[in-house]
């Protein structure tokens, strides 16, 4: 089996302090996240379209083999609440897809991954809207995840993965907290060739559905420490994938206790994975300060 098809990254680059020197700044994150990992999920653009300047750090920061994932804006999966800056969901699909261009023009843009909230159900009002979302995007490889259990219910689950295959989206696999119906299964199925993503978020059932109305949702909800044999778990799963799939992108989301970093490094152990041409680890604390 070709590990090197297997690209394993972090979602984000600014909360994983085993990662840095001490004292690095937020604006040196990035480049020394390289230095351990080939992709990164963009945050950032699920909460706002980012402007050229930090696209454009971004690209400077990171070795030419680098990936990004970026997350669809919120207002284009249905999380944003209140007013919006957009008046036409048009425009705001234009507008993002002009932020990431230069990704795509630098060949780092692995795919966009949209996630939909936990009220999106399985409805023909819904579908229609994914429709119109993959029409938006063109050519764009975009990914799918969804949290509402109802998509991959008995009455739905062929019918959903041979959609998402006709309409080409790459499936977004999860590995999550089985609690009801805001929880999805992981449902080792590729519907795209090419590429799958996987995404860990941990599996903790009490946090999962805490709302996000909480102060200390995001302290809960994803705390969680894989172990070794949960892992290994996945290796058998992997090395399934890969023989439907040429290149999987695994990201570690399961991050409210610090523990993301420290579960890819062990998957990557597990895997016998070396990646080259990441950048070079940073060597003195002493950084040229300019720049953003």
């Amino acid at each position: 089996m070709i590990r090197l098809s297997i690209q394993i990254g972090l979602t984000g680059w600014g909360d994983h302090d085993s990662l840095y020197p001490l004292k690095t700044q937020t604006k040196n994150k990035l480049q020394e996240y390289a230095a351990h990992f080939p992709i990164v999920e963009i945050d950032a653009s699920f909460y706002a379209i980012q402007p050229e300047r930090n696209i454009e750090k971004w690209l400077r920061d990171t070795p030419d083999s680098f990936q990004f994932i970026p997350k669809a804006y919120q207002g284009m999966t249905g999380h944003l609440r209140g007013t919006d800056t957009f008046e036409q969901k048009d425009e705001m699909f234009k507008a993002f897809i002009r932020s990431i261009k230069p990704i795509q023009k630098a060949n780092k843009l692995a795919m966009v991954l949209f996630q939909f909230p936990p009220w999106f159900s399985c409805t023909k009002e819904n579908v229609t809207y994914l429709k119109w979302c993959r029409e938006q995007m063109d050519d764009i490889d975009v990914a799918l995840e969804f949290r509402n259990q109802s998509w991959f219910s008995n009455s739905y689950y062929d019918q959903t993965l041979r959609f998402m295959e006709s309409e080409r989206w790459i499936h977004s696999i999860v590995d999550e907290p089985q609690a009801g119906v805001r929880s999805i299964p992981t449902v080792l199925h590729p519907t795209d060739s090419r590429k799958t993503l996987i995404r860990m978020h941990g599996r903790n059932v009490h946090g999962w559905n805490k709302p996000a109305s909480n102060e200390d949702w995001r302290d809960v909800r994803y705390l969680y420490q894989y172990n070794e044999e949960e892992l290994l778990q996945w290796k058998d799963h992997l090395d399934l994938l890969q023989k439907q799939s040429e290149t999987i992108f695994m990201l570690f989301n399961n991050n409210s206790g610090g523990d993301a970093a420290a579960n890819a490094k062990m998957m990557m152990d597990i895997l016998n994975i070396t990646y080259k041409g990441l950048a070079e680890k940073q060597l003195s604390l002493f950084q040229d300060e300019e720049g953003l």
